[in-house]
C-alpha cells in the first residue's frame, strides 16, 4: 500500500457537495481515505473569479502507482464535469484534484511532478496539509510545513471554515 496526500479544490456550484462527491469517487476509484483536513475557503490564486474556492487535503492509502493514480484522479474530474484547459491557464472549476505527496518519492515526468511543484507557494495547500501531515519535510527544499508556511509568498486570503463532514460527508 502507498500513502499519498491529495488536494481537492472547487469554486463552482455547491462546493461542499463537490468535495463530498470527490471524496466518494476517490474511495471508489483510488483508495481508502485515512485522514482529511478542514475546508479552507480561499481567494482564487493568480486569477479572478466571482466565487472563492473550497480546498481540503486528504490522506489516502492506495495500491496504485503515481502514474495510475493521476489517471484515476483525472477521470474523477471529468466524471464530475471538469473541462481541461492547457496547463498554463487557471480557471474556475467544479473540481480539481492534485497529488501533493506520494510516499517519500521525488518524481518529474511530462505528466506529473511529485511533490507538487507549487505546493510551497500556496497557503491553500500548506494549511490543510499542516493538519494531516504536520511533520512532513519537503524532500528537495529541506523544510517542514511550518517553515514552508513562514516562507510562503502567497498573500491570498485563506479561511478555515470547518470540516467537510458532519459524519455524513467523506466519512473515514
Amino acid at each position: 500500500m502507498n500513502t499519498t496526500i491529495l488536494l481537492l479544490g472547487t469554486n463552482m456550484g455547491n462546493r461542499r457537495q463537490n468535495l463530498s462527491l470527490a471524496c466518494e469517487l476517490i474511495k471508489k476509484k483510488a483508495g481508502n481515505i485515512l485522514k482529511q483536513s478542514s475546508i479552507y475557503e480561499t481567494e482564487p490564486w493568480e486569477f479572478s473569479a466571482s466565487q472563492w474556492f473550497y480546498n481540503m487535503a486528504v490522506t489516502i492509502e492506495t495500491t496504485l502507482l503515481p502514474n495510475e493514480l493521476i489517471i484515476q484522479l483525472k477521470e474523477i474530474e471529468v466524471t464530475m464535469g471538469r473541462k481541461q484547459l492547457p496547463k498554463t491557464n487557471y480557471e474556475s472549476r467544479i473540481i480539481d484534484i492534485d497529488i501533493l505527496v506520494f510516499e517519500n518519492i521525488v518524481l518529474k515526468t511530462s505528466d506529473l511532478e511529485i511533490p507538487h511543484p507549487r505546493l510551497h507557494l500556496r497557503k491553500f495547500t500548506l494549511l490543510p496539509m499542516s493538519e494531516i501531515l504536520s511533520e512532513w519535510v519537503h524532500p528537495t527544499k529541506g523544510k517542514n510545513i511550518s517553515e514552508l508556511l513562514k516562507d510562503c509568498p502567497d498573500n491570498c486570503k485563506t479561511i478555515n471554515i470547518g470540516t467537510l463532514y458532519n459524519k455524513q460527508y467523506c466519512s473515514l
